[in-house]
C-alpha cells in the first residue's frame, strides 16, 4: 500500500463513517464496480476505525467527560450499546451474508433516504439525557443493530430514531455519536482477533500513522457538519443523494 493509497482511504474512511449515508454500504458497491477490488490488512482497517473513533472522543471530549459524571447518560448509553451488541452476536451470519448482495443495498440506501426525510417532517421535540427514557435508549439501540444491515446508515437511523423519540435536535446527534465510540472501538476489537503475525511485521509504520490522522481529521470536520447540517434540518440533502444511488444500484448493477 502506497502513502497516497492510505489517504484515500482514511478520507474515504473518515466520510462515510459518520455522513449518513452508509459506510458499509459504499464498500459494497464499491466492490462490486471493481471486481479484483480487494480490501486492505485487518491491521490498518483496524487502524482507520480507530482514527474515526479518536475523532468523535475529540470533538465530544467535554460531553464525554460530563458522561463520567453524569450517571443516568452513561447508563442511557450502555444501554443502548448493549441493545446493538445482542442483535450484532444474534444475527451475526445473517447481516455477513447481506454484504454479497448488491441490490440489498440499493434498497436499504432507499429505507435510509426515506427514513431521514421522515425524520426531518417530524414535530422537533425537547427532550435531553434528563427527560430520555430508557425505553427511548431500547429503541435507539435497538435500529442502531438493524444498521448493521449494508446501506442501512448507522448515523442517519439513530439520529432519526432520536428524533422520532422526541430528542431536542442537537442531542440526537450528540447521543448518536456517543453511540458511536464503543460500537466503532467494538468493530475494530472484534477484527484485531483475526490480525496475524505477517500483519505485524513488514509494514511502514508512517502508511498506518497516516491513515489514522486523516481518518480521524476528516471525521472530525463531518462530524461538525453533520451535526450543523441536522441543527438546521437539512438532512434532506442526503435523502436526494441516497436515492439517486439505491435507484442506479437497483436498475444498473
Amino acid at each position: 500500500m502506497t502513502l497516497l493509497e492510505s489517504i484515500i482511504l482514511g478520507i474515504v474512511q473518515g466520510l462515510t463513517e459518520f455522513l449518513p449515508v452508509s459506510s458499509s454500504g459504499h464498500l459494497v458497491v464499491i466492490q462490486s464496480f471493481f471486481k479484483n477490488f480487494s480490501q486492505p490488512g485487518i491491521l490498518f482497517d483496524v487502524t482507520l476505525h480507530l482514527g474515526t473513533a479518536l475523532a468523535v472522543v475529540i470533538y465530544f471530549r467535554k460531553r464525554i467527560v460530563e458522561i463520567c459524571k453524569n450517571v443516568k447518560l452513561l447508563m442511557l448509553v450502555l444501554v443502548a450499546t448493549a441493545v446493538t451488541g445482542v442483535i450484532g452476536v444474534t444475527f451475526k451470519d445473517a447481516f455477513e451474508k447481506m454484504f454479497t448482495d448488491v441490490k440489498l443495498v440499493g434498497a436499504a440506501f432507499i429505507v435510509t433516504a426515506l427514513i431521514l426525510l421522515f425524520a426531518e417532517r417530524v414535530k422537533p421535540g425537547n427532550k435531553t439525557e434528563k427527560e430520555m427514557s430508557w425505553l427511548n435508549a431500547l429503541f435507539v439501540g435497538l435500529i442502531q443493530g438493524i444498521a448493521i444491515i449494508p446501506g442501512i446508515s448507522r448515523s442517519g437511523s439513530t439520529i432519526s430514531a432520536g428524533l422520532f423519540a422526541k430528542l431536542d435536535r442537537k442531542f440526537a446527534a450528540e447521543f448518536s455519536f456517543l453511540l458511536s465510540i464503543p460500537a466503532v472501538v467494538g468493530a475494530a476489537v472484534l477484527q484485531a482477533r483475526h490480525i496475524t503475525k505477517d500483519d505485524m511485521v513488514n509494514n511502514d509504520i508512517m502508511i498506518y500513522i497516516t491513515g489514522l490522522l486523516v481518518a480521524a481529521i476528516t471525521g472530525f470536520f463531518c462530524t461538525k457538519l453533520l451535526v450543523n447540517i441536522i441543527q438546521k434540518q437539512k438532512l434532506y440533502y442526503f435523502s436526494i443523494y441516497l436515492l439517486v444511488i439505491g435507484t442506479i444500484v437497483l436498475t444498473v448493477l
